[in-house]
């Protein structure tokens, strides 16, 4: 407690990280809610299917790299100290850590995963017409749980990464004195 008041009073006259925290903590909770609740319901009601699943495929991976790296940042910019004030209150990182675990398992695993799968959906679709259309339905049933289980996966875990975010915000209003 005595270090990290020293380095408090040191590094606080040179710089201070908390109005770069707010800014990348505003725009995460900003990118995440205008991204999940406007922007999928405004295409998926706006576009036909195909258009559709040609913008998700290239909107989601940036829209999973940008949300990592503003957890990230919002991490390591945590008043006073950055990183350092993570290890003072375990109440601090704990959101922190289990948003950035959900926004890397969408990132590298389950947002790749959906986005192969949304891939061989549309190709098993136009195969239909090559093939025979039993075993082709059969493959496609496949395709399509394969689809779905990773879809929710990433679903469940963009909510985890929101909901952990607004934890994250109240923790900080919570220090606001008026």
């Amino acid at each position: 407690m005595a270090i990290l008041g020293l380095l408090h009073s040191v590094a606080a006259p040179v710089v201070s990280s908390a109005p770069v925290h707010l800014f990348c903590f505003s725009t995460l909770l900003g990118t995440q809610l205008y991204q999940s609740f406007v922007v999928t319901k405004v295409c998926f009601t706006a576009l036909s299917r195909a258009p559709f699943v040609r913008l998700q495929r290239q909107l989601f991976p940036v829209y999973f790299r940008i949300q990592t790296l503003l957890l990230a940042l919002t991490a390591l910019t945590l008043p006073p100290l950055g990183p350092v004030s993570l290890a003072h209150d375990g109440g601090d990182w704990v959101p922190l850590l289990v948003g950035g675990f959900a926004a890397l398992l969408n990132l590298f695993l389950f947002g790749p995963r959906t986005r192969q799968a949304m891939l061989d959906r549309h190709e098993q679709g136009a195969a239909i017409h090559a093939k025979d259309e039993g075993l082709v339905a059969v493959e496609l049933s496949a395709v399509k749980r394969r689809f779905s289980k990773n879809h929710a996966a990433c679903i469940h875990l963009n909510l985890v990464c929101i909901i952990v975010t607004l934890w994250h915000g109240r923790r900080l209003a919570s220090r606001i004195a008026f």
